[in-house]
């Protein structure tokens, strides 16, 4: 199988089958050419506050030379960046990599066990944070490795009175920022004035340079970081870009970016992929605040979006969404979990573009699989392979498997990270010798090569046994006009071993539990069908929007 590739044979007209590795030297090369060809086009807008790519180069310049300069920090050093979707990420970014260090992606709504280990495990020798979560790293700095403390504000670069409003409002009347004191912490826009007065680095980096340590696996255990080098980022951005093709249009694009940028997916796919094509990053900083978010989008004629099934679910159920201007949407990207059939096509009839579903991980920069951007409806499938990856279905053995038998998906590729930091032991439990990096994702492939994820290893279902799909009854169950979300998991039982337990949030606040299990007798066989079925307000999410299974399948054994 790994030989056949069938997916070559489908793949879109024009797009390459293999990319060219030596394009670039290192991200930074591909920063120096947007900035250089793109240069009065605008880059980044949040709040209403736009940087073109000249600001950002000239900006990002400033910050490398305060951090290289003053700081003293040198190459492979880390620093974290602690920041959710506002205009000093960028700069903070690309300063840092033109630094030649490492970034930390640091989640700001990280618990203080959960920032002390990531800071330690990494050996981050600077951060850069939020006002509203500096109390959090004040209470860990102490335990940390951290000597560099750089703070700001949410309107620190949105003008000098609109961000002076917007940050006195956010302190004193939203009252969203805890008192905190750091010794020695400089403002953001202080780094910035004292590294102007710096030179620019000069570094020669290669495509072997680690530029990310993404951390992942957290709500599984400890969390680890992926080490993604500047040829996997460069691969990805490489990938992706070819299979768009025609569809970004360069100098064009206005992309949505609402899901954080110190996630992978909107790190490579709007952050990168966008910005390699002059595109314009809208930056929503609280997508969670729906009635806002659709206020912000009717600012903007976008022609691009990416996001999660719960993030589109919002959308399309927010009033006043319907109503926007969709007449320069091209492009809808769903990952990071799987897009149920009911949202997609609701979606589609609502905005008139087809949401296309993609896959990939923190531990593949992220994309492995995406959907043709011109498919006219949703068709179940995460796509097809992007260009110089192979991808396959094993069974527990590590034995290929023929079309359409079900086992775990895996994965070679330019853009498998190089392995965990610091953690050979989890490295070699999820690379094997033969290069695969084994994925935990269970999947079948067709005959034309499309791939299909039916569920997490993790979280399959074992009923008498069957194995029960949570993705599958999930799909089933969000059909019902009824059912605004909703989370399938497996919970004892002294019968079946294990049955199907529901956890569905309203959209009609009448619909019963009678009325859903008719639903599930009508479209699911005995055994998948749920033993116990349980309302409720909302449903766990992490940062970026998964609905959290093990959460619930911890609150259901008490």
């Amino acid at each position: 199988m790994s030989n056949e590739r069938p997916w070559l044979e489908h793949y879109p007209a024009g797009v390459p089958k293999e990319i060219d590795l030596g394009a670039y030297s290192s991200i930074n090369a591909v920063l120096d050419e947007a900035f250089e060809r793109f240069r009065d086009r605008p880059a980044f807008a949040n709040y209403g506050h736009i940087l073109d790519y000249a600001e950002v180069d000239r900006l990002s310049r400033q910050f490398a030379g305060y951090l290289s300069g003053e700081l003293k920090l040198a190459r492979g050093d880390r620093i974290a960046i602690m920041l959710p979707n506002v205009l000093q990420y960028p700069i903070a970014l690309f300063g840092a990599l033109r630094a030649g260090l490492t970034v930390v992606n640091t989640n700001p709504m990280y618990t203080a066990r959960e920032l002390r280990h990531q800071l330690c495990d990494s050996g981050a020798a600077a951060i850069v944070v939020l006002d509203n979560f500096a109390s959090v790293l004040q209470e860990v700095l102490p335990e940390t490795p951290v000597k560099h403390v750089i703070t700001t504000g949410l309107g620190d670069m949105l003008g000098a009175i609109k961000g002076a409003l917007m940050n006195a409002v956010v302190k004193h009347v939203r009252k969203m920022v805890p008192a905190y004191h750091i010794d020695g912490a400089v403002r953001f826009g202080d780094a910035l004035a004292r590294g102007w007065r710096q030179a620019t680095p000069r570094l020669t980096l290669s495509l072997d340079d680690i530029a990310f340590l993404q951390y992942t696996g957290g709500t599984t255990g400890v969390a680890k970081g992926a080490m993604l080098t500047h040829r996997n980022m460069v691969a990805n951005m490489l990938q992706a870009s070819l299979w768009m093709g025609d569809a970004i249009r360069p100098g064009e694009e206005v992309i949505i970016t609402a899901l954080p940028l110190y996630h992978i997916f909107a790190l490579t796919a709007n952050c990168f992929t966008f910005m390699k094509s002059g595109g314009l990053n809208v930056l929503i900083t609280n997508p969670r605040d729906m009635p806002g978010f659709v206020k912000e989008l009717a600012r903007t004629r976008f022609t691009a979006i990416t996001g999660v099934n719960t993030l589109f679910n919002g959308l399309i159920h927010t009033p006043g969404f319907a109503q926007l201007d969709f007449s320069r949407l091209r492009t809808t990207l769903g990952g990071g979990m799987s897009v149920q059939r009911a949202v997609a096509e609701k979606w589609k009839q609502v905005t008139g573009c087809t949401l296309a579903e993609a896959y990939g991980l923190t531990e593949t920069s992220p994309a492995v699989c995406i959907n043709p951007l011109d498919i006219k409806e949703y068709n179940g499938s995460i796509g097809l392979p992007v260009p110089s990856t192979t991808v396959c279905v094993q069974d527990d053995s590590g034995q290929l498997l023929p079309t359409g038998q079900i086992g775990e998906l895996c994965v070679k590729g330019p853009q498998v990270m190089k392995g965990y930091w610091n953690r050979p032991d989890e490295t070699a439990k999820v690379m094997d010798r033969d290069g695969w990096l084994h994925t935990g994702d269970i999947a079948r492939m067709d005959e034309r090569g499309y791939f299909f994820i039916v569920d997490r290893k993790k979280d399959m279902i074992l009923v008498s046994g069957f194995n029960v799909y949570p993705n599958e009854i999930e799909d089933v169950v969000a059909l019902h006009p009824g059912v605004l979300e909703v989370a399938a998991i497996g919970v004892p039982d002294e019968k079946s071993g294990e049955a199907v337990k529901l956890f569905v949030v309203r959209k009609d606040p009448g619909l019963t539990e009678a009325e859903l299990r008719r639903h599930c007798e009508e479209n699911l066989t005995g055994y998948k069908r749920p033993k116990s079925i349980e309302f409720r307000d909302s449903l766990p999410k992490s940062n970026v929007g998964k609905i959290l299974r093990r959460e619930l399948r911890e609150s259901a054994a008490h």
